[in-house]
C-alpha cells in the first residue's frame, strides 16, 4: 500500500467530495478503496447512524462505540488491500467524548490503529456548515445544528495535532487544491521510502 488517507470534519464539511476528488487523482496510479463511516453495510455502522438520529446522552455513547467498531472493522477488512486506501471519518470520533478523556483515548486509538501523515481535517465555519446541511434536505442528526457545530469544532481542536487542518469555507475545487498540494509534498517525501505503510 502506498497511501493510507483519512478525511474528517464535521457534517457538511465536504469530506465525501474531497475523498472522491482524491480517488480520481490516484486512480490512474493504481487501485483505490474508499470507506465512509458510519457505513450501512454492517451492524455497527447502521446502529451508529441510528443512534445519531435518535439523540440523547446514551445514544451519543452508543453512536461513538458503534462508530469505533465500524472503523475497526474497515481497518481489518480494507487496510493494505489497495494502493491507496481512503477513510472518510476515522479516529476523530473520540473528540465527541468528554474533554477530560478525549485526548488520552485519542492517543490510545492512534496507538492501536494505523495512522499516517495523510490525515486531513476539513475545517468549515459553523455558519457555512448550517447552510450546507440545510441544503441536503436529510433527517437532522444530533450534531447538525449551529450550537453543536461550534461546540464539537472546539472539542476537536485538542486531537488535531497529527492532522493537516484545511480551511474549507470555499468551493470544493479550491479546497482540493489545498489538499492536493500537501498530497504531492507527502508523495514526494514518503514514496521514496519503500514499504512505509506495509
Amino acid at each position: 500500500m502506498k497511501r493510507f488517507i483519512a478525511i474528517d470534519g464535521l457534517d457538511g464539511s465536504g469530506k465525501d467530495t474531497q475523498a472522491r476528488l482524491i480517488k480520481e487523482k490516484y486512480e490512474k496510479d493504481g487501485t483505490v478503496i474508499i470507506r465512509s463511516h458510519p457505513t450501512s453495510d454492517n451492524f455497527f455502522g447502521r446502529n451508529s447512524k441510528a443512534a445519531l438520529e435518535r439523540g440523547g446522552k446514551l445514544n451519543k455513547i452508543i453512536a461513538t462505540l458503534c462508530y469505533g467498531a465500524d472503523a475497526i472493522r474497515s481497518v481489518i477488512k480494507y487496510y493494505g488491500k489497495a494502493d491507496t486506501v481512503i477513510f472518510v471519518r476515522y479516529t476523530l470520533a473520540v473528540s465527541y467524548l468528554n474533554k477530560a478523556i478525549s485526548v488520552p483515548v485519542y492517543k490510545l486509538v492512534c496507538f492501536a490503529l494505523p495512522v499516517s501523515e495523510y490525515f486531513f481535517y476539513v475545517d468549515v465555519s459553523p455558519e457555512k456548515l448550517v447552510e450546507r446541511v440545510q441544503k441536503r434536505n436529510e433527517k437532522e442528526e444530533m450534531f447538525e445544528n449551529y450550537e453543536a457545530f461550534v461546540k464539537v469544532r472546539k472539542m476537536a481542536e485538542p486531537v488535531l495535532y497529527n492532522w493537516h487542518v484545511i480551511p474549507a469555507d470555499d468551493s470544493p475545487d479550491k479546497i482540493f487544491a489545498r489538499i492536493e498540494t500537501i498530497l504531492d509534498e507527502l508523495d514526494s517525501k514518503l514514496l521514496d521510502e519503500p514499504k512505509k505503510f506495509e
